[in-house]
C-alpha cells in the first residue's frame, strides 16, 4: 500500500499541470452535467413492501384520485367575527376558487361543504386533492400552493399547510460561519495563509465534484432532499481533514530538511494510508445504510459516501500535486530557509505522559462520565417529522398549531383506512363493520366514511385520532387499529391502515428493527479494515467499545435538548419532540465513520513509532504527542462545519448537525486522545498482539510506510507484533 501511494504522490508531483487539467476538466464535466440533467431532491419518506405503502401504490390503480398529494388550507376568521359573516364567507370562496386553479389541483372543497369547521365556526379548513404524490409535483405547483398565503386579508387569514409546503431545507449562508472558523484553524495550525488556502481549495474542489455528481445522480434516481445536506457536511469536513493530515505530514518532513519531491511522495504514502482506511471506514459506514433496506436511506448514505470517497482522491492525487505548485511556500516565512527545525515539544507530549501516567483513573473517570452523559437514551422516542417539528413562523407550522387548536393535534395526521372487496355489497359491509369497531378505541376522536372506486369494490374511511402524528399514543393507535381490523379481512378482503402518519409509524418501525442488523455489518466490516491496518485484535476491539462510549453520550446530550427541551431554547428549537426516525442511523454511520477516521490517525502513528523499536508507553507518547496538534485542528474543524447546520432553521438539519458536533468534540478529545492513550499504555505491548496463525493469512498494507525506510535509516531493534503459539 506504502509502495503504491508512493508512486502515486511522486507521479502526481512530477506531473501536476496533466493532475490539475484532469481535474479541472472532470469538474467542468460534472456542472455541465448537473445543470443540464440534474432534477429534484424529494421530501417525502417511504418504505416500499409496508402495509402502509402497499395500500397508497394499490390505491393509484383503484382510486387514482385518492392517491394524489392532499393537503389542507387553513382559513381563519379574525377576531370577533366567523366564518358564516358574509365578508369572510365571500373570501373563503375567493381562496376555494384560487386553489381549484392552482397546476396539478383537481379539487378544492370549501369547508362549509365538508362540514369542516371548528364548533366557534372561527376556523376552517379547505381540502385540497393534487392529482400526483407529494415528492412528484413541480415546483410551479408547491410554490403557487404555498403563495395562497398572500390571500390574507383582513377579512380572513389563509395559512398554507399538510406536506406540500415542506420544501428542502433552507441552506443559506449560515454554513459559511464554520468554513471561516475551519480558515481560522488552519491559519493557526499551519502559519501559513498559503497552507491553509491550498487545504481549504482542495476541500472546496471535493465537495464541488462530489454535489454536482449528487444533483447528476438525481436525473435518474430519487434522492432525499436530506441527501446534499448530509452530503455537504462531510464533503466539507473530511475533505479539509485529509488535506490537513497529509499537508501536515509534508510540511514536517520539509522542516527536517527533506526534499520537496522526495517528502510529497513520502507524506502521501503514509499520512496518505491513513486517510485511505479512514476514507474507508467512513465510507463503508455509509454505504452500508443500504443494508436498511430503506431506498431514500439508501440514497442518502451513497450520496454521502461518493462525497467522501472524492475527498479521499483529492486529498491523494490533487493535493500532492498543488503542493508541487506551492513548494516551499507551504512552510512559514521563518522555516523557508532553514536546513532543519529542531523538533519541539508540545502539548501533545506533555498531555501523553500525564494520560500514561494517570492512565486508571483516567479511564475509569472517563467510562463512568460517558456512561452518565449516556443516561437520557433510554427515553428516546422516534418519528418522522410533522408541522409540529417545523420551524417557527412557517406556513406548515402556523397551519399545525392552528389545526390543533381548532380541531385537535390528530386532525393534522388522520388515518386512511382502506378495504378493497370483491363486490360494492361486500366492500360496504366490511365497511360498517370497521366503523363499528373504531369506536372502541378511546384515542380515536370520529371516524366516517370516504371516497370510493367506480365500482365500489374499494372503499375509505378517515380516522381522526386524538393525539398528534408524531406521538407515541398515535402510534400506538395504528398498531391497536391495524389487529383489531384484520381478522375482519375474510373472503378475499383487504384491509389496509395508511396515510401519511401510517407511514410514518411504518418508516419509524423499520429502522429501529434494521438498526442491529446495520451495527453488526458496518462494525465488522470496520473490524476487518482495522484490524488489516493495525495487525492486532485489541487495537480494533478497543476502537469498536470506544464507538459505543462515544455514540452513547451524544444521543444522551441530543435526546437531553431536542427531545427533553434541556437548553433548547439556546439553539432556536421551540418545540422539543421525538428525534426524526432516521437520525439515529444516519448518526451512528456517521460518528462510527469520523470515529475511526481519528483512531487510525492517532494509533498509526503510534504503531509507527512502536514497531520503529520505541517502547509501547513511550510510543504511545510519542504518537500523540506527534498527532495532537493536526488530530486537535481537525476535530475543531469538523466541529465548526457541523456546528453551523445549527443556525440552519430546518430540524432535521439542526439535530444533525448538533448531534455530528457533540459526537466529534466527544470521541477526539476525550475517546482518542485521553481514553484510547490511556488504554493502550494499560495493555502495553499486548496491545499488539497477533496470532501467528491469523498473520500468516493477514496480507499486509504497511500503513506506518516501513518498506520506504532505507536500511540506514532502520533502528537497531524492532519489535515483533505476533505471538509464539
Amino acid at each position: 500500500m506504502a509502495n503504491l501511494l508512493y508512486r502515486l504522490g511522486r507521479f502526481s508531483y512530477q506531473r501536476r499541470r496533466l493532475v490539475a487539467a484532469v481535474w479541472a476538466l472532470f469538474l467542468v464535466l460534472l456542472g455541465v452535467g448537473a445543470l443540464t440533467l440534474g432534477g429534484k431532491t424529494t421530501n417525502t419518506f417511504s418504505i416500499p413492501g409496508t402495509e402502509s405503502q402497499r395500500a397508497l401504490d394499490a390505491l393509484k390503480q383503484d382510486l387514482p384520485a385518492a392517491s394524489g398529494a392532499s393537503s389542507a388550507v387553513v382559513v381563519k376568521a379574525p377576531d370577533g367575527k366567523t366564518l358564516a359573516d358574509p365578508a369572510v364567507k365571500a373570501a373563503v370562496g375567493t381562496t376555494v376558487a384560487r386553489a381549484e386553479k392552482l397546476p396539478e389541483v383537481v379539487a378544492a372543497v370549501d369547508p362549509f361543504t365538508s362540514k369542516a369547521i371548528s364548533r366557534d365556526s372561527t376556523t376552517g379548513l379547505i381540502s385540497v386533492q393534487f392529482d400526483k404524490p407529494a415528492d412528484e409535483l413541480s415546483k410551479e405547483s408547491t410554490k403557487a400552493y404555498d403563495g395562497l398565503s398572500a390571500l390574507s386579508s383582513g377579512d380572513l387569514k389563509v395559512v398554507p399547510g399538510g406536506q406540500i409546503v415542506g420544501g428542502p431545507p433552507d441552506v443559506g449562508a449560515t454554513e459559511v460561519i464554520g468554513v471561516v472558523v475551519a480558515a481560522v484553524v488552519l491559519v493557526v495550525t499551519f502559519g501559513s495563509l498559503v497552507a491553509a488556502g491550498m487545504t481549504l481549495l482542495t476541500a472546496l474542489l471535493g465537495v464541488l465534484a462530489g454535489m454536482a455528481g449528487l444533483f447528476l445522480v438525481t436525473a435518474f434516481a430519487d434522492v432525499s432532499s436530506t441527501a446534499p445536506i448530509l452530503a455537504l457536511m462531510l464533503g466539507l469536513a473530511v475533505g479539509i481533514d485529509y488535506s490537513l493530515f497529509i499537508s501536515s505530514r509534508h510540511r514536517a518532513q520539509l522542516a527536517e530538511g527533506m526534499d520537496e519531491e522526495e517528502s510529497v511522495a513520502r507524506a502521501t504514502a503514509t499520512a496518505g494510508s491513513a486517510v485511505l482506511f479512514a476514507g474507508a471506514t467512513v465510507v463503508i459506514a455509509l454505504a452500508g445504510l443500504s443494508v436498511v433496506g430503506v431506498p431514500f436511506l439508501t440514497a442518502m448514505g451513497f450520496a454521502a459516501a461518493a462525497t467522501v470517497l472524492t475527498a479521499v482522491l483529492v486529498a491523494l492525487t490533487l493535493l500532492p500535486a498543488l503542493l508541487g505548485f506551492v513548494g516551499k511556500r507551504v512552510l512559514p516565512r521563518r522555516l523557508r530557509k532553514a536546513a532543519a527545525a529542531p523538533p519541539v515539544e508540545g502539548f501533545g507530549f506533555r498531555w501523553g505522559r500525564f494520560v500514561t501516567r494517570f492512565r486508571i483513573p483516567i479511564v475509569a473517570v472517563g467510562i463512568i462520565g460517558l456512561g452518565l452523559l449516556a443516561v437520557p437514551v433510554k427515553d428516546m422516542r422516534l418519528a418522522l417529522p410533522d408541522g409540529a417539528s417545523a420551524a417557527a413562523g412557517t406556513n406548515e407550522r402556523v397551519a399545525y398549531d392552528l389545526t390543533a387548536t381548532a380541531f385537535g393535534p390528530g386532525a393534522n395526521g388522520p388515518l386512511i383506512v382502506v378495504v378493497k372487496s370483491g363486490s360494492a355489497a361486500m366492500a360496504g359491509a366490511v365497511v360498517e363493520q370497521v366503523l363499528a369497531k373504531t369506536q372502541g378505541f378511546k384515542d380515536v376522536v370520529a371516524a366516517q366514511p370516504g371516497g370510493a372506486s367506480a365500482d365500489g369494490s374499494t372503499r375509505l374511511l378517515q380516522v381522526i385520532p386524538a393525539s398528534g402524528p408524531a406521538t407515541e399514543e398515535t402510534s400506538d393507535l395504528v398498531k391497536s387499529l391495524r389487529g383489531a381490523i384484520q381478522p375482519l379481512a375474510t373472503g378475499g378482503t383487504t384491509i389496509s391502515v395508511t396515510g401519511n402518519t401510517a407511514v410514518g409509524v411504518d418508516v419509524s418501525n423499520k429502522l429501529s428493527n434494521a438498526l442491529p442488523t446495520y451495527l453488526l455489518v458496518v462494525i465488522g466490516l470496520s473490524f476487518l479494515l482495522l484490524l488489516l491496518a493495525f495487525r492486532s485484535l485489541l487495537v480494533p476491539l478497543k476502537a469498536t467499545l470506544g464507538f459505543v462510549l462515544t455514540v452513547g453520550a451524544t444521543f444522551g446530550i441530543t435526546v437531553a435538548v431536542f427531545q427533553k427541551g434541556w437548553g433548547a431554547s439556546l439553539l432556536g428549537v421551540d418545540s422539543p419532540g421525538p428525534l426524526v426516525s432516521f437520525l439515529p442511523i444516519i448518526m451512528m454511520g456517521v460518528v462510527f465513520g469520523l470515529a475511526m477516521d481519528y483512531e487510525v490517525f492517532i494509533v498509526s502513528r503510534v504503531r509507527e513509532e512502536f514497531v520503529h523499536g520505541k517502547h509501547a508507553t513511550q510510543a504511545t507518547v510519542e504518537g500523540l504527542g506527534h498527532g495532537a496538534r493536526v488530530v486537535t485542528a481537525a476535530a475543531l474543524i469538523m466541529a465548526s462545519v457541523f456546528s453551523g447546520f445549527i443556525l440552519v432553521h430546518d430540524p432535521i438539519i439542526k439535530a444533525i448537525g448538533f448531534g455530528l458536533t457533540i459526537g466529534v468534540l466527544i470521541d477526539a478529545f476525550i475517546v482518542r486522545m485521553t481514553l484510547v492513550p490511556a488504554v493502550l499504555s494499560l495493555l502495553g505491548d499486548r496491545a499488539w498482539w497477533f496470532p501467528r496463525w491469523l498473520d500468516r493469512l493477514t496480507p499486509r498494507v504497511d500503513i506506518e510506510g516501513e518498506s520506504l525506510r532505507l536500511p540506514t535509516d532502520r533502528q537497531p531493534e524492532k519489535k515483533e507484533l505476533v505471538s509464539i503459539d
